[in-house]
């Protein structure tokens, strides 16, 4: 080959690669994109309808999977007074103070008058009830108790059973059965083969 080809065939070479144009690396293949984290906002916000943002003084207290508690809150107390006192409690004692704007809003929406103090009388008189009525029942355990003693005082005092009249038999028989009914029945009526006591009666009426 002479050296008029050879020049012929470098210049060939040269043309074709100037238009191709610089080599490219092969493009590497899509990566996954990350999943994107939607952060839901928070009860109070999504009622209230606006932006929950960071630092929430109510998404704590408020998740969104309990709407019903911050919708009773804000319907007695309204929003900007939950907020307030938040803001002005330690943030150790927030979510006991919450707590008990729920309850005390349920209770003022159940009872618009009394509120919580009237279900907290009405507790507090059922304990008194039944206080009293534990007294008498011990009352009347000790009672029988005595009667109990009595009996038993009189039955080691008799010579011998053969001693004990028909009389005194039945008195004794009837003594033991008033004791015996007289340490289950409390407050109520016994009525016929039925025992009625205080701890039958329900606790909350």
């Amino acid at each position: 080959m002479d050296s008029s080809s050879a020049d012929t065939t470098v210049v060939t070479t040269t043309t074709l690669l100037l238009q191709q144009g610089p080599s490219t690396p092969p493009p590497s293949p899509p990566h996954p994109l990350p999943a994107t984290v939607v952060l839901s906002p928070c009860a109070a916000c999504k009622i209230l309808r606006r932006r929950c943002v960071d630092r929430c003084v109510l998404a704590p207290y408020f998740p969104p999977t309990e709407p019903h508690k911050f919708a009773t809150a804000h319907r007695v107390f309204g929003a900007s007074n939950i907020i307030k006192l938040l803001q002005e409690l330690p943030e150790e004692q927030r979510a006991d103070a919450v707590s008990s704007l729920v309850y005390e809003a349920s209770a003022r929406i159940r009872d618009p008058v009394y509120g919580c103090a009237g279900a907290i009388c009405q507790l507090q008189r059922q304990v008194n009830d039944l206080k009293a009525q534990l007294a008498r029942a011990h009352a009347e355990l000790a009672g029988a108790r005595d009667l109990l003693a009595l009996v038993c005082m009189a039955e080691v005092a008799s010579p011998s059973p053969a001693s004990c009249t028909p009389s005194a038999e039945a008195y004794y028989s009837s003594h033991l059965a008033a004791a015996a009914d007289a340490m289950y029945v409390g407050d109520g009526v016994q009525a016929a083969g039925t025992v009625v006591g205080w701890g039958d009666e329900p606790l909350w009426t």
